[in-house]
């Protein structure tokens, strides 16, 4: 579990790097290039198009986890939204809260502890 942690760590420093300089460079207009490209139909518009998918599988899959509530319907937006930028933090305070219980973390309140 600490290698998983150490990565989610890793990446999540390197994305903020990666992301700041990003931001510097070229403004923060991420939507309209992320979506810019898609409607193109190249190949960075496939793969936005594909990523997306991965977004709106977090969000849905962080809803699910916490019962559709509202606290779990907003963290779905954030998941949405922040991708990476969320999911290192999230998994990151649910190994943790569940002492690297994976199926605690994974399945959240759908697996009733005993």
């Amino acid at each position: 579990m600490r290698i998983f942690q150490l990565f989610l760590t890793a990446f999540l420093i390197a994305l903020i790097v990666y992301t700041v300089r990003v931001i510097s460079t070229d403004g923060i207009n991420l939507l309209e290039v992320f979506f810019g490209d898609i409607a193109k139909m190249g190949w960075p518009g496939q793969f936005n198009f594909d990523f997306l998918g991965f977004l709106m599988v977090s969000a849905l899959w962080t809803a699910w986890r916490n019962r559709f509530s509202t606290s779990g319907l907003l963290l779905s937006v954030l998941a949405l939204f922040f991708g990476m930028g969320f999911l290192t933090i999230y998994l990151l305070f649910l190994t943790s809260k569940h002492a690297g219980d994976m199926n605690k973390v994974l399945l959240g309140m759908q697996n009733p502890s005993p």
